[in-house]
């Protein structure tokens, strides 16, 4: 079979594109939190995607430069991988070249695959990137995190000084993303983006929560996503955080919590979270809840010139 490769035409090639990681979640990091990604405005530019198709214009891998993340996300047919991966890393590497310099490029870029996903790992190692899970003092590795049944999660109790909540539409946009940016430490989250989460197929308002201190301010978000497949109902949670001067009261675990039954509630039969693998604070909260490790992650780097 011929495989063609063509640029990233717009909303309609991310719907495929989404089926395409949907399809094949054993293979793919990010399958049911896609909306969340494919709603940056990495895509502002629709260079920065690329695809790879059939004859009959079936996706079967693709590749984007997700500069929010710094991160290379793609995914591929299993059945073409072998193909395919070494042609989608050396298009990202050409475009991260490009893209130096500009508001797109990174002087640094990410790629995150299972540790079980060999091929991967020595193309990636072939195309120039290299694993930090052993480099000193800046090791950095994740888990991808599995809970089944509700768990810890049964019983939410929410601090008496807050009140869970869905988002307000539009209206609360702007406040979510100022909420985001100071949690984060980080000018990625823009309204624009934010705003594209509530407009995705796959959003439910019911899902997308945030927790109002007894002042008024927003003090922790928690925004679930659902997916419904040939792999079951699956949820997951992306992204969640809280404001620094309102952690320790209990509210991330109580917005967790909350999110968590609201998935449960809406027929989920596991619900999944990815997070750094540092035993820290956010990994301790997920445990807490009953989630536990499903996979390992890798993280590999490439540096480019600035």
């Amino acid at each position: 079979m011929k495989i063609k490769q063509r640029a990233f035409s717009g909303a309609a090639d991310q719907q495929m594109m989404m089926a395409l990681g949907y399809a094949f979640p054993a293979d793919n990091l990010h399958g049911v939190d896609q909306p969340y990604r494919f709603s940056s405005w990495a895509f502002d530019d629709p260079a920065n995607a690329q695809l790879w198709t059939d004859e009959q214009g079936r996706i079967l891998a693709w590749v984007v430069l997700q500069t929010p993340f710094w991160a290379i996300d793609y995914a591929c047919h299993p059945e073409f991988a072998d193909e395919v991966h070494p042609q989608l890393l050396a298009w990202a590497d050409q475009r991260a070249r490009q893209l130096v310099g500009s508001d797109f490029g990174r002087p640094i870029w990410f790629v995150n695959v299972f540790t079980n996903q060999l091929a991967r790992i020595r193309d990636l190692a072939a195309a120039g990137f290299a694993s930090q899970a052993n480099v000193g003092e800046n090791s950095w590795s994740k888990v991808l995190m599995q809970q089944r049944g509700m768990g810890a999660a049964t019983s939410p109790m929410t601090p008496g000084k807050f009140v869970i909540r869905p988002l307000a539409g539009m209206s609360e946009v702007a406040a979510y993303v100022d909420l985001h940016q100071t949690v984060f430490e980080s000018r990625s989250m823009t309204v624009a983006w934010r705003a594209r989460t509530l407009q995705q197929p796959a959003y439910r308002p019911a899902l997308d929560l945030v927790a109002v201190a007894d002042d008024g301010r927003l003090a922790a978000f928690c925004l679930c996503w659902l997916d419904a497949g040939a792999y079951g109902i699956r949820g997951q949670v992306e992204p969640m955080g809280v404001y620094p001067d309102f952690r320790g009261f209990g509210v991330g675990r109580a917005i967790l919590s909350e999110g968590l039954r609201r998935l449960y509630e809406q027929g989920a039969q596991e619900i999944l979270v990815e997070t750094d693998n540092f035993r820290n604070a956010a990994f301790a909260l997920y445990e807490s809840v009953g989630f536990r490790v499903m996979h390992d992650v890798l993280v590999f780097r490439k540096d480019y010139a600035v």
